[in-house]
């Protein structure tokens, strides 16, 4: 029998100089996300559909879409515990010729805690704004 996953969430605000669909897109299309994590990603755009990415390191199914504003996924890492997954969620502010995107993932594995809040950092913020700069 599986013992419960200990988790912990993880909320971050990042500022990028780009639209909110812009932003959005980043995460949502699949050549995009290909184009800025340098990692292969197959991404739906349907409620209900699957998306992998980071050469299928990362798994999930959409969960809530409401396009340019919001992307609520169940989200887990290939090495987490089997079964288990955290959700994501990406909302999308326009803040004058910005936009703020407010992220929260809330069930993570403690023991992933620290790698997946800096790994957001640097595989997803850091790396979609160098690609927006472009």
């Amino acid at each position: 029998m599986d013992k419960k996953v200990k988790t912990k969430n993880i909320r971050q605000s990042v500022v990028f100089d780009a639209e909110p669909k812009e932003v959005y897109e980043l995460i949502m299309d699949s050549k995009k996300h290909v184009a800025f994590s340098e990692g292969a990603a197959k991404i739906s755009r349907k409620v209900g559909g699957n998306f992998t990415a980071y050469d299928g390191w990362i798994t999930g199914k959409n969960i809530r879409i409401a396009p340019n504003k919001l992307i609520v996924q169940k989200w887990r890492g290939d090495d987490w515990p089997k079964g288990h997954y955290s959700i994501v969620t990406f909302k999308f502010i326009k803040k004058g010729k910005g936009t703020k995107l407010e992220f929260t993932q809330k069930g993570v594995p403690s023991d992933k805690y620290k790698d997946i809040t800096s790994g957001w950092k640097e595989h997803y913020w850091e790396k979609m704004k160098n690609y927006l700069k472009e």
